[in-house]
């Protein structure tokens, strides 16, 4: 069901990527995820596995029960048993890999650790969830000390809604990261939506730099607290550009974009364009970007005569003439949206909202029905699809 050591670091991301760890971290309290239950939490409470940010340690931090650490930790244990944590993802995936992070923890990490997978639409309890059918992810593998411990799972592909972490027998873990492609509900789709948004089923498919910032920031929910919780690129020194590749959760005609500068004061990018990557069709012509503002654009379907570009947000500064790649605004579902970002700089969100056609959805209700194990669903009112 899985295999140990993780991925180098040179591999590429993307659906099917061979590096999992360029997927969204789908447990991540980020994009919503929530622990539900753990069976011991004496040192070190759960809900520190899915903190987005990396763990950190004071040597000199001591509590009432002992050393503080940044993760979970059980009591040691006297019997034959395990400890586990049930935490419900952000939204259904197909997990593609883990990371059972055992950071700072040297002498008191568990020896072993397995992932296993349930499904449950809605909103069960508890309880519910820990009656529920659980599935191997990844199976019992040996875990070192403070280091990553990452596994790819080769498990057959099924939406997963969530997961349990269990140590053998007991110990400390920092975070634990569940890597996956996320599935649309088709449920969700319809109406305008952010097809961007990664728990919609967005997803970065490539860039030029990250250097300070990973560009899936830019499709998390939410806004930005602070400027890493965005996507920022290394200082230019040479006349090019930075660019963004995101692909939609399904394809859609688009209606408006969200270009977000928050956070971004003395660092935002002058300008930004998008396109659709396949057509080369202009979507927002290049536009000028305000720092630290959250900018609407309607993107038009059949601009008036003469017109080059939506309205600028606000200020009387002139929109600058786009690049010549193609004509304006979308006359077909757009499937993979190109952002150029001019001429460096960072965003803290980019929102895509549009509008899928019915037979997208309904592809898209195919492979998510495909994906259910077949008691969930047989149980799921198709009615609810589209309306």
């Amino acid at each position: 069901m899985s295999e140990n050591p993780g991925p180098g670091p040179g591999d590429l991301g993307g659906a099917g990527t061979t590096d999992f760890r360029l997927l969204p971290d789908v447990a991540s309290r980020a994009l919503g995820g929530s622990v539900l239950c753990a069976n011991d939490e004496f040192y070190a409470d759960a809900h520190s596995l899915i903190d987005p940010r990396p763990p950190v340690h004071d040597p000199a931090a001591f509590g009432i029960r002992g050393k503080v650490y940044d993760g979970w930790e059980t009591r040691r244990r006297r019997e034959p048993g395990e400890d586990f944590v049930i935490i419900r993802l952000a939204a259904p995936a197909i997990v593609r890999g883990v990371n059972i992070d055992t950071a700072h923890f040297r002498g008191n990490y568990p020896p072993f650790g397995s992932v296993d997978g349930a499904t449950l639409l809605g909103y069960p309890t508890a309880a519910e969830v820990r009656a529920a059918a659980w599935s191997p992810l990844a199976d019992k593998t040996d875990l070192g000390g403070d280091r990553a411990n990452l596994v790819r799972v080769t498990a057959p592909d099924r939406l997963v809604t969530h997961v349990r972490l269990t140590i053998h027998p007991d110990g400390g873990v920092a975070r634990l990261r569940i890597f996956g492609e996320v599935v649309p509900d088709p449920r969700r789709l319809g109406g305008r939506v952010d097809l961007a948004a990664t728990c919609s089923g967005g997803r970065v498919e490539g860039c030029s730099n990250m250097f300070f910032s990973s560009p899936a920031n830019a499709l998390a929910p939410g806004r930005a607290q602070v400027m890493s919780d965005g996507w920022e690129t290394a200082r230019r020194r040479d006349d090019g550009h930075d660019w963004l590749m995101v692909r939609l959760a399904a394809p859609g005609v688009l209606h408006h974009a969200v270009i977000d500068t928050s956070r971004f004061a003395g660092n935002a990018p002058g300008h930004a364009r998008l396109s659709d990557a396949q057509s080369g069709t202009e979507l927002l012509p290049r536009t000028r970007l305000i720092p630290d503002t959250e900018q609407w654009f309607r993107i038009p379907g059949d601009p008036p005569a003469g017109r080059t570009s939506p309205a600028e947000p606000t200020g009387p500064e002139p929109t600058v003439p786009a690049e010549p790649t193609g004509s304006t605004g979308p006359t077909s579902p757009t499937a993979l949206v190109r952002l150029d970002i001019y001429p460096d700089g960072g965003i803290s969100r980019l929102r895509l909202i549009g509008v899928v056609p019915p037979g997208h959805r309904e592809q898209i209700a195919r492979r998510w029905l495909g994906l259910l194990p077949g008691d969930v669903a047989a149980a799921v009112d198709q009615s609810e699809f589209f309306d």
